[in-house]
């Protein structure tokens, strides 16, 4: 009776696993739809419609959260709006998925120049140079960004204020 009891909890386990198993799709298969509404968020970020980029590209993720090319998109998006700290969780998403995504490294190099982080950009700049080598354009161009430094900000471009007299 004990034995019957054992073995059909292990049949039951296994058909359980076995069942979910078979029902995931492997990583490389991404929804078509969320393919689809990639390729619209890409056409209104070219056209400088942000919102309506930053929409689609949502919805392609809220349909399939394993499109990482979705993810280094909303984090361009990200960046075009100045928000480099969103940018670099959002290209950290895209490299969860795929550690060695040259564009995503890029990306978050790129943010995390522009958020004034330069010596973790010049990390990923290592990171890439290791994937790709030292003379691909993306080791390049984040190299030159690294170079140019962080954007000055509207505060530290302003006249000092004058300090108001004391009054006795």
């Amino acid at each position: 009776m004990r034995i019957t009891a054992i073995s059909a909890a292990a049949a039951l386990m296994l058909l359980t696993v076995s069942t979910s198993l078979t029902a995931q799709r492997p990583d490389n298969q991404i929804d078509p739809k969320s393919l689809a509404l990639l390729q619209e968020g890409r056409a209104a970020l070219a056209a400088g419609n942000l919102d309506a980029a930053e929409d689609a590209i949502e919805s392609a993720l809220a349909v399939d959260p394993r499109n990482r090319q979705a993810f280094v998109v909303l984090g361009d998006v990200a960046r075009n709006r100045g928000l480099p700290g969103k940018a670099v969780r959002l290209y950290r998403e895209a490299l969860a998925l795929e550690p060695n995504d040259l564009t995503a490294l890029h990306g978050e190099g790129e943010a995390l120049v522009a958020k004034g982080a330069v010596e973790k950009a010049k990390e990923v700049l290592a990171k890439v140079r290791t994937i790709c080598g030292a003379q691909c354009g993306e080791a390049n161009a984040l190299a030159a960004s690294i170079a140019k430094g962080p954007p000055a900000t509207a505060t530290a471009q302003a006249e000092p204020a004058t300090p108001a007299p004391a009054k006795p």
